[in-house]
């Protein structure tokens, strides 16, 4: 249910086993990083993140995130944030970082604003989810504006 949301691509049956999985390890590339979102007190594996579409000229990328339900409402997402900031700002020297989500996902929109995004505008009904056409909210921030605080 999550990744049908969360992915613009029209969902697929997978055969399991399949190198065509999003969730196959595959070599890193230069367009994305992929992370597992681990539960450091149990190690238990809690969702995935991402930054994606890595555009090493204009030194922009999205976020991605994607949490277990028994993970939600723990303020992960925001640490999770952080990290993937940190992340691309510091050790992959972007300038810019956008999170893309729909606008009824308060929780996504809320761990963005606390980790420092900005709410730069909505797409209007541009996104096609169970059936019916989503508005999304996009928001970003710049290295300029990442708060040194929120570093970890």
């Amino acid at each position: 249910m999550t990744r049908s949301k969360a992915d613009s691509r029209p969902w697929r049956p997978i055969a399991p086993g399949s190198t065509t999985s999003p969730y196959a390890v595959s070599d890193p590339t230069d367009d994305a990083a992929c992370f597992s979102v681990v539960q450091l007190v149990d190690d238990e594996l809690a969702g995935e993140a991402l930054l994606w579409g890595i555009d090493l000229h204009n030194r922009s990328a999205h976020i991605g995130i994607s949490l277990r339900p028994a993970f939600r409402g723990r303020g992960l997402g925001t640490d999770v944030l952080r990290v993937l900031c940190h992340y691309g700002f510091v050790i992959r020297g972007l300038h810019r970082l956008q999170v893309e989500t729909l606008a009824d996902n308060a929780t996504m929109i809320r761990a963005a604003t606390r980790s420092g995004f900005v709410r730069e505008g909505t797409l209007r009904r541009a996104a096609w989810v169970h059936g019916d056409f989503a508005d999304q909210v996009v928001l970003g921030l710049l290295a300029t504006e990442w708060d040194a605080n929120a570093r970890g």
